[in-house]
Order: structure tokens, then sequence, then C-alpha cells
């Protein structure tokens, strides 16, 4: 039984009355009357909200995972069976890692009324989140006492990489020759050798692709035609050291790596390429081999759930040694690092560019945001001065590296940690359309 704030102005009111009936004796009568009524009214109320039976049900309804870094939906079920209507506090016990204590609201249910209430949640780190128990306060809306009803304890619930942003972005696996905002074409460079069927020739084929075994035959000028390359070999590899604990808006650069990769897998499962996972820091952590199976995406999902960023340095030189003994196909190769100064990337150089002599090598690193929104504010003393130009160098070393790259080969992508997934696929998209791979 808990009591409601009005019980205590009543109890003043009445001290109050008894206070000043020594002066004014007709006040002690006015006062217990108004006593004898406030005891009425308390048994009335506890009568009412302590009813033998359970007069109020509810029940919290999960989704079956979270979308990591995306609103996900709670939704609260009430019945009640009252004869009357009834005012509802609910205090739901939501997981730790929200840090969210002062979650209450309010409702108003009808006799026999079913009413559903829901919330957004918006998870920031991937892992096991439990809820504790649904608080529900009943009380009249004139009613002296409250009622505390607990359901649902101990539900938990699994926080995954963003499969929201990974269906968000699956549209961009359609058929190329589709007219959709925001896509642009891209010239292709010669073409795939990929035999899809062969046809009648008709003006403006390629002649060098006549097939004069099939002319003979049908006594028709015929020419192959060929297809986008399939089943190619696409490696995400992610770097899971001390470089990926970057936040960046409650994120790590680690999980936005991890979104973009099951985003971008899911794209390239869909144009038909075969996905793989490594994943690495001081050791090799995760090695998924390329497959193109409907069920890979699921496998991958399941691995992505449990990388954590570790607070040592990434061996680079362990990750050449196990791609070149377990990846001996070319393949197009992702890899999600991030690099502040150009000694760092220096230092890493000569494993890039080995890799890049036998793989399609793509090198994704992050610009720093913070300098960035730095930048743009006035210098407005001595001490802004010199931030800005330390800011500025910062900077400055990002296109050096960018650089330092493309001048062996190496494709690049530098992109805010917020644009990473959508920068992926487009680089992608561009590599299978110009047949680089």
């Amino acid at each position: 039984m808990y009591v409601q704030e009005r019980v205590y102005w009543l109890l003043a009111i009445l001290a109050v009355l008894y206070l000043f009936s020594f002066w004014y004796p007709l006040l002690f009568t006015a006062a217990s009357v108004l006593g004898v009524l406030a005891i009425f009214m308390a048994l009335v109320d506890l009568v009412f909200i302590y009813r033998p039976d359970q007069p109020l049900k509810a029940s919290r309804r999960l989704p079956d995972k979270f979308s990591n870094s995306d609103l996900n939906t709670v939704e609260l079920i009430f019945n009640s069976t009252y004869g009357k209507s009834i005012s509802l506090e609910l205090i739901d016990e939501i997981p730790v890692q929200f840090q969210k204590r002062d979650f209450m609201e309010t409702l108003h249910l009808t006799a026999g009324e079913t009413k559903r209430f829901s919330y957004a949640l918006r998870p920031l780190e991937r892992g096991a989140y439990v809820f504790g128990h649904l608080n529900v306060y009943a009380y009249r809306s004139n009613g002296l006492f409250k009622r505390r009803f607990k359901f649902m304890n101990d539900q938990m619930v699994k926080v995954y990489p963003s499969f929201i942003q990974m269906k968000k972005y699956a549209f961009l696996a359609l058929d190329q020759k589709l007219t959709l905002p925001g896509m642009k074409r891209i010239r292709r460079i010669g073409h795939t050798m990929e035999f899809e069927q062969i046809k009648e020739y008709i003006p403006g084929d390629d002649v060098r692709t006549i097939n004069w075994k099939a002319t003979a035959k049908s006594a028709k000028l015929m020419v192959n035609q060929f297809q986008d390359e399939r089943s190619q070999p696409i490696y995400s590899i992610i770097d899971a050291g001390r470089v990926m604990k970057m936040p960046f808006q409650g994120l790590t650069l680690l999980d936005y790596a991890i979104n973009s990769t099951l985003a971008f897998s899911n794209v390239a499962l869909k144009k038909n390429d075969k996905v793989g996972l490594v994943t690495f820091a001081n050791t090799l952590i995760n090695h998924l081999p390329a497959s193109k199976k409907k069920s890979h995406l699921s496998t991958l999902l399941e691995v992505l759930y449990n990388i954590n960023t570790g607070f040592l340095d990434s061996d680079f030189s362990g990750l050449f040694a196990h791609l070149k003994r377990k990846v001996p196909n070319r393949s197009l190769l992702m890899l999600y690092t991030n690099f502040e100064h150009m000694s760092a990337l220096e230092r890493q150089l000569p494993f890039f560019q080995r890799l890049a002599k036998k793989h399609l090598l793509v090198v994704i690193f992050f610009q720093n945001t913070e300098l960035d929104a730095l930048l743009k504010e006035p210098a407005k003393d001595l001490v802004s001065v010199y931030q800005h130009t330390i800011a500025a160098k910062f900077e400055y070393e990002k296109r050096l590296m960018v650089k330092a790259l493309e001048k062996h080969g190496i494709q690049t992508i530098l992109t805010k940690p917020e644009d990473l997934s959508v920068k992926t696929i487009n680089k992608y998209l561009e590599i299978k359309a110009r047949g680089l791979l």
C-alpha cells in the first residue's frame, strides 16, 4: 500500500483545524466530521483497489532482438477488470545500459478496458540487455492510496548489429538498369567475361564477341552476351584494436564498422557474390570463409554480435600472413581501420602494398568529426589559435594518407562515421560496375 500526497495535505488541514479549535470550539466539530469522512473515504478506497482477485493484468512485449544504434519499440499492454475507471502510474525497469532512471508514465483505463502503450529505446552497445520488473501503481483519480503490481521480471533481449540499417540499404542491390533517385550512372570499362547467352547480332554489338560456330549453324550472325561476374570472393576485414575504440555520437568506430559490414554484406549477397569476414587485433579473432548461401548472413550476424575492441595495437603483419595462407584467390578486401598520424600509416604501408599485389584492397578509415566542428568555430584567443592549428594539421595528415595509399594503387575511403555504410556500398558498386575485381 502506498499513500498519495493528498493524504498528507488532509492530515495537515485536520491538524490546523484542531489547533485553532482551542480558540474557536466550533472548529473541533468540523474537524471531527472531516476526520470521519476521511476515514470512510480511505476504507472505500482500500476496498476498491484491493479486490481479492487479480483486477489488473499487464505484459511487456519485446522484439526478438534489438538493432544497435536504431530506435527499437517496446510495447506494454494493460487490461483492467475494475468496475470503474482506474489510473495507472508505470515505472518500467529499463536495462542498466541505458542509464535511464526517470522513466514514468501515466495512463487512464475505463472499466474493463485494454490499452496499449509503447516507447522507443536506442541502444549504443551490443550484448544482452535485461529488463527488470514492470511496476504498475493503480489508484482512483480521487483516491487516497495506491496499489502496486509487479509484472514481467528478468526479460532479456539481445542487441545485434544494425539489421535495420542493413534492410535500409538493401535496395542498392537492385538492377543498375533501374533509375532510382540519388543513383548515378557509372561508365563501364571493358566488359566482364562471365557468359550469359548467345543472341542474334544487332547493330551496336561488339563485333569481337561474334560466335562463329553458332553463326555457321544458324546462318545468322550470332554474338556471345556476357554479364557481371558473380560469385566473386569479398572479405570484410575489421580492425578490433584500440584505434577502433574512439566514440562518435555514442557509438565506437568498431560499431560503425560492424553496422557497415552487415549492410554491405547483405548487398553483396544479393549481387550473388561470396561474402567472408576476418576480424583481428593483436591476434586473429575470427575468420569466416566467403560463401554466398542465404543462411550465411545469419552466421555473419552471430559472429559480429560478439566482437569487442581491446587496448593493444593491431598486428597487420599477422593479418597479411593469415590472408596469404587462407585466402589464395584474388578477392576484394574491405579493410576497416583508422589512422590518426601519418607515421602510423607508414608502419603498415608495406603490408598494404603486399596485399594489393594479389588482391583488390580498399582501406577504409575515418574523419574526426570533432575536429571538423572545432575548425568551424572562430578562434577568439591564443589557446583557440593553437587548437585550430593542431586540428588543421591532423586534418591535413588525413588527406596525405589518402594520397599515399592511392600512390601505391590502393583504393581508399575517407569518411565520416555516420556516412560509412553509404560510402562503402557505393565503392563496392563502383568496383563491380568498372570490372576492377
